[in-house]
């Protein structure tokens, strides 16, 4: 599994802007629907809310790709 860190420089980020910042997609539309086909879990559990706020501390995996959000 590749593992990214993410550096959170403000309170959250959407979800689908998140996929976009790290590279896994082009744009938040095509973020949203990855988010909707169901292939993104949230510390563990799907997440189907395409603007869910991650926040530091929280793990997302899509695929075979885990981001780790941490706080500066």
């Amino acid at each position: 599994m590749q593992h990214i860190d993410f550096e959170l420089d403000r309170d959250h980020v959407e979800l689908n802007q998140l996929l976009k910042l790290v590279g896994l997609c082009d744009s938040g539309g095509s973020g949203k629907a990855i988010v909707a086909s169901g292939a993104v879990t949230v510390d563990g559990e799907v997440e189907l809310r395409k603007t869910c706020k991650i926040r530091a501390g929280q793990t997302v995996v899509l695929d075979d790709v885990e981001i780790r959000v941490r706080g500066v």
